[in-house]
């Protein structure tokens, strides 16, 4: 059965989404999304650096893709990161766990969906968020690196929504790791395309590694992020008690 919160989330933004509405109907949707900003902003402001991996919510424990993620997650946790996901199930929860079963720091921006996505049992924090652009954008927000794992259309679009912003220079030149050679061949290869058709421009492919070890994924995050931005362990930010913050 559909939780009525969730219903209601989704249909919100089908409606939205269908053209103009009311301009009161529009002023109000507008404040729900700025209070999804809100919200995560004040559950993930105490979070840390951050390194978030993406990846396909459909993948169970026990398959090759889940303990691959989990291994590289434990290894860049170690590291110092927190590790952050959408927060479901998949190589979502595999990240989650690596970085639990490490020692490190786990959290999760979960989204609100009729059906399919619970957060994980491997977060120490989480958020719950009503609309995938908001989502999406709070991934980014806290991150210093991003790893693709196998995935599907939402996978696809959190990498090139990455990969567009770095391009263009809207956010720093964070390192991207598309893990698994295989798996990802036939998109390399329409990348190279897009290359070749000059809609990108040559240096962009540097952009991104693309590799099957762990190690060289890690050595990559390592150079790249802690090494390149000069990262050191932040001092623990002192909450406002006033409002009522949590760390």
């Amino acid at each position: 059965m559909i939780e009525p919160e969730k219903k209601a989330a989704t249909k919100a933004e089908i409606k939205f989404l269908s053209g103009p509405q009311s301009r009161l109907k529009d002023f109000r949707f507008a404040l729900s999304v700025l209070f999804e900003f809100i919200k995560g902003f004040r559950a993930l402001h105490f979070v840390g650096p951050c390194v978030t991996i993406f990846g396909s919510a459909r993948f169970k424990d026990g398959h090759p893709y889940f303990e691959k993620t989990e291994e590289l997650s434990a290894k860049i946790a170690q590291l110092g990161f927190t590790i952050m996901t959408g927060g479901g199930p998949g190589i979502m929860e595999a990240a989650n766990k690596g970085a639990r079963e490490a020692g490190g720091r786990s959290v999760g921006c979960n989204i609100v969906l009729p059906h399919e996505q619970q957060h994980n049992a491997y977060l120490d924090k989480w958020v719950n968020i009503k609309y995938f652009f908001v989502r999406k954008t709070l991934l980014l927000k806290y991150s210093y690196a991003f790893v693709v794992m196998p995935g599907g259309f939402g996978t696809l679009d959190e990498y090139f929504e990455a990969l567009t912003l770095i391009q263009t220079k809207m956010i720093n030149e964070f390192p991207i790791v598309i893990f698994d050679t295989a798996f990802h061949k036939e998109l390399i290869a329409h990348i190279e395309v897009l290359k070749k058709e000059q809609t990108i421009s040559p240096e962009d492919t540097n952009l991104f590694l693309v590799t099957d070890s762990v190690e060289e994924a890690v050595a990559y995050i390592q150079k790249n992020s802690i090494a390149k931005f000069n990262l050191r362990p932040e001092q623990p930010k002192r909450p406002f008690k006033w409002l009522f913050e949590k760390t």
